[in-house]
């Protein structure tokens, strides 16, 4: 395994201890987090998801128009027809939702307040109220009414929020009676109980906010969604609603107010094609009569009487042009009624009579055609203003249908009174042949000829308004209801699952970041993992941390720092094994000031005396003393006047320790101005080579190596080096003066200790009569 699968490694088990270390801290946020789903979800208003399927009948005039406008796009496939996209367009429009607003009062809403949190009533509220006012105001009106049921008969009315548009003539909470017309700023109104129904009892709170319906429409207008598939003339209605009844209900209304709107327009098509062959049946009938009469004239005065007899002078072919001429004539006839319709400008609506019996085809497809392009505009219209792109659009194409059916109608004109002259001629000559009949009788039969055509006209105008008469009262719905508003049983939100998992994540999340932030940031050394990561040299033990200061460890000791010098003692002479000479001097030294170097020394120096051993404590950290502190002395000389006064020998500087026969101290003494030019005398060479002879072990207490020079002038005199590493004090950052130390060799046989580490729960120094003090569970500090 590479150095690098190995650094991975140990990091990321150090992620996991660390995690696992603060399990108390990532467990509370687990439960504080699920106790706030919890009250989510208990205080959430819960939204069910209502939904319906209709279909959209298509005529043969609406697939015409959906095959024109595939051509006209190059003949490529769009999402959704064209008609089926346009309905969707209406029945989203603000005038169906205004009306579906108006007639289920979604405008009025009444909440009961319970226990827990306030519930919406729709079906079966607690209270009805009705207002003595118009619609247009009511419609407009922005108020809260809060009551208080005190019984059966009274309630108590006030106002908890402040408003302008709602306030009583004497102001403040009001008692009144179910029933009393009570005043208010904005007009009557009277409330009337439904006992038995849920918030109808003494004491319950119903609170009435009646909102404007332009507002509420523009809710419903985002809150309904309305979908197709590809090519289809299916569409799915769904909204999302709190109570489920209503959810049904607002969608089966909106269905409904579609069906009744496209009837509508097809019974207004229906209507002007009705009005105006009735004023076409008046002309005629006024110009039959007036031809019967002229008959009647000619009959009179000619004494026409025996006209049966003189039948047999028509021939046959006299009788076929005869019928043709009729039918040319009420062809002519219909065709110049057609065009006076076109041409009028007076006419209350834009649609034009459909079937009204012209043969041509091409008339009745192009006005059908014209008759949808004027309703659906129409529809836009409604929500839309004529400045409106598709209004445009449609307006271009309906005068363009217009103008392709004026022409017709005028081509149908035109060859109707060419091939009625050319009748009319072959006619004459005819009736030119039968040179016995009497004037007077072929003028009779010329009237008889025009009475029988305005007599079929007459007779086919009567069937027509018959027809359309039928079907006026039987115009069908668009929409075929395919299924009716459902509204599923399990709520989709708040979703709970979705809630405790995503409760599960953050609680997960926001300790576990905290820990992974706070640890990346952390430069800090904690534990021996590391310094081992960046110092290379081995390591000989760790130090707890203690609770007092300049504490020394006594000789009868079983605490954990006792039992930690004690393995440090044990490992330390491990290293010196090998080692040849009687006396073995021990060097501690550490990065920087305050890091324990001088509490190591002393308690490791003390921890040698123990084991009756001969130990000399040297202190040439002569900037800083401190091991006088700790073992509680008062020298009057030192290193240093050793060093600078030749006739002192190392006794006269020497201080056997009080209670210890074991162990000897020679101070640092005065604290000179040139401290790093005195360790270099040859007076410290002669102290050591004299010590040795004396001592079993040598402890000296170094100055910094990371902040002076000091320790490395007398670093040759060491046969081992102990690198002191203060936890939780000093920064990772600092130790690369130690691996350098250790990687150059300037430190003989280096190694490192941890000092002031926090043991972590189930290790550490568990013998003795003095065991670590157990800590409470909720303690988040290990």
């Amino acid at each position: 395994m590479s150095q690098n699968q190995l650094t991975n490694k140990d990091s990321i088990i150090h992620l996991i201890e660390l995690y696992l270390s603060k399990w108390k801290l990532i467990l509370v946020c687990l439960l504080i987090a699920f106790a706030i789903a919890f009250l989510k979800i208990r205080y959430s208003t819960f939204l069910y998801q209502a939904s319906a399927t209709i279909k959209l009948k298509e005529d043969e005039n609406s697939r015409s128009l959906s095959e024109i406008s595939s051509l006209q796009n190059g003949g490529l496939g769009g999402s959704a027809l064209p008609n089926v996209v346009d309905e969707i367009e209406v029945i989203k429009s603000r005038s169906i939702i205004t009306q579906v607003v108006k007639e289920l009062k979604l405008n009025t809403t009444i909440y009961v307040t319970g226990k827990v949190k306030k519930e919406e009533v729709y079906s079966n509220p607690p209270v009805s109220i009705n207002f003595f006012m118009s619609d247009s105001i009511l419609q407009n009106l922005s108020a809260s009414l809060y009551i208080k049921i005190i019984s059966a008969q009274k309630y108590e009315l006030s106002r908890v929020n402040t408003n302008k548009l709602f306030e009583f003539d004497d102001g403040g909470t009001t008692t009144h009676s179910f029933g009393e017309k009570v005043k208010a700023s904005f007009g009557e109104f009277v409330l009337t109980p439904n006992i038995g129904i849920y918030g109808s009892s003494p004491n319950s709170f119903v609170e009435i906010n009646i909102s404007p319906v332009h507002s509420v429409v523009e809710s419903y207008l985002s809150a309904i969604q309305i979908g197709t598939t590809e090519k289809s003339n299916v569409i799915k209605l769904s909204i999302n609603q709190s109570i489920k009844e209503k959810a049904r209900l607002i969608l089966n209304k909106v269905i409904e107010k579609y069906n009744e709107d496209v009837i509508k327009d097809k019974e207004k098509i229906v209507q002007i094609t009705s009005d105006f062959i009735t004023n076409r049946l008046n002309v005629v009938s006024n110009e039959l009569e007036q031809v019967d009469f002229t008959a009647e004239n000619l009959q009179q005065n000619n004494r026409l009487t025996a006209l049966g007899s003189q039948s047999n002078i028509f021939l046959e072919s006299e009788r076929e042009i005869g019928n043709r001429i009729n039918q040319t004539s009420n062809q002519l006839q219909l065709a110049e009624f057609m065009n006076d319709e076109i041409n009028n400008d007076n006419r209350e609506s834009d649609f034009l009579p459909a079937d009204i019996g012209i043969t041509d085809s091409n008339v009745s497809q192009i006005t059908n055609n014209y008759n949808e392009l004027v309703s659906r505009r129409n529809q836009v219209l409604k929500n839309s203003s004529d400045k409106n792109p598709t209004v445009v659009k449609l307006n271009n194409q309906i005068d363009a249908l217009k103008g392709n059916l004026n022409q017709s109608i005028e081509n149908i004109i035109s060859t109707n009174k060419i091939t009625l002259n050319n009748l009319n001629r072959e006619n004459s000559r005819i009736r030119g042949q039968i040179y016995n009949a009497p004037t007077k009788e072929r003028q009779f039969k010329s009237i008889e000829r025009q009475q029988g055509i305005k007599e079929s006209l007459y007779l086919y105008l009567l069937q027509k308004r018959e027809e359309t008469a039928i079907t006026l009262g039987m115009s069908s719905a668009n929409a075929k209801v395919i299924d009716l508003a459902y509204t599923s049983d399990s709520p989709i939100a708040p979703k709970n699952k979705i809630i405790y998992l995503s409760a599960m994540l953050i609680g997960l999340f926001i300790p576990i970041s905290l820990i992974y932030v706070k640890d990346l940031i952390d430069t800090k050394i904690h534990t021996k993992e590391d310094v081992q990561r960046l110092i290379k040299a081995p390591f000989i033990g760790d130090i707890p941390k203690g609770e007092g200061k300049l504490q020394v460890v006594k000789k009868v000791d079983y605490s954990p720092k006792a039992e930690a010098f004690r393995i440090i003692r044990t490992n330390v002479d491990f290293m010196l094994q090998k080692n040849d000479h009687p006396c073995k001097v021990i060097f501690v030294t550490s990065t920087t000031a305050q890091e324990g170097k001088s509490h190591t020394t002393t308690n490791l120096a003390s921890s040698f005396s123990y084991s009756e051993k001969k130990v000399l404590l040297i202190e040439t950290d002569i900037r800083v003393p401190r091991v006088n502190d700790y073992l509680k002395i008062t020298p009057k000389k030192g290193l240093t006047d050793f060093i600078s006064d030749k006739s002192l020998s190392i006794k006269d500087v020497t201080i056997s320790v009080p209670d210890n026969p074991f162990l000897d101290v020679i101070p640092s003494g005065t604290i000179p101005p040139n401290p790093a030019e005195l360790l270099m005398s040859d007076r410290v060479n002669y102290l050591f080579d004299n010590a040795k002879k004396d001592y079993d072990y040598i402890v000296v207490d170094t100055a910094a190596v990371g902040l002076v020079t000091d320790t490395l002038l007398i670093s040759d005199h060491a046969d081992i080096f102990i690198y002191v590493v203060s936890a939780n004090n000093i920064d990772k950052r600092q130790l690369h003066v130690a691996q350098t130390m250790y990687e150059e060799k300037r430190l003989p046989n280096m190694v490192t200790l941890l000092n002031g580490s926090v043991k972590k729960k189930g290790y550490g120094y568990g013998y003795g009569n003095n065991p670590t003090r157990k800590k409470k569970w909720y303690h988040f500090k290990n």
